[in-house]
This record gives C-alpha cells, structure tokens and sequence, in this order.
C-alpha cells in the first residue's frame, strides 16, 4: 500500500468516525429527552396517584357519614329520639323533636 492510498484510508476512516460520532451524539441527546420526559412522568404519576388517594379517601368518609345519616334517619323514623337529649327514648305520638330534627337537616 502506497502513502496516497494510506492517507484516502485513513481519510476515510475519519470521515466514517465522524458520522458515527454525530449519530452517538444524536442518540445521547434522544436518550436525555427520553429521561427527561420519564422523570417528569414519574411525578406526575406520583402526584396523580395521591390525589386519587385523597379522593379515594375523601368519597370513603362521606358515603360512611351518609350511611350514619340514613341510619339515624331511620332510627328515627321508627318514633324515637336521636338527639343528645332524648337519645333512644320513644317519640309520644310520633310527634317531632326539634332537636333530632337539627341533627337530620345538618349537611
């Protein structure tokens, strides 16, 4: 092999370290977006998963306290008392307590 062959040789194999060179570097910056794009889903995700927490448990707490509205509600549609005054007591004639009444109208 002769100097001039030698020299487009090792010309070439610049040129081909070159390209390959830019495409690592096209790869390495696709990579950082992808890493990137992955660490803000992670927190998204994270923060999406303790909302639905919160909700989750927000629903949980008003469908109990509903459920021991409608208890007390049917307590006390059966004639008797509900409230801290009277609790348990049978209403006479079914008339009504203002005091139950307060309790079942609260929100």
């Amino acid at each position: 092999m002769n100097k001039k062959e030698l020299f487009d040789a090792f010309d070439g194999f610049s040129q081909n370290l070159m390209v390959t060179l830019a495409e690592i570097e096209a790869m390495k910056k696709q990579v950082q977006s992808l890493v990137e794009e992955n660490t803000i889903l992670r927190l998204e995700n994270t923060k999406l998963r303790e909302r639905l927490s919160q909700l989750e448990h927000e629903t949980l707490a008003k469908h109990s306290s509903k459920q021991g509205k409608d208890h007390l509600e049917s307590i006390y549609d059966e004639g008797f008392h509900i409230c801290n005054f009277f609790y348990g007591q049978r209403r006479e004639n079914d008339e009504e307590c203002m005091f139950c009444r307060e309790l079942l109208d609260r929100k």
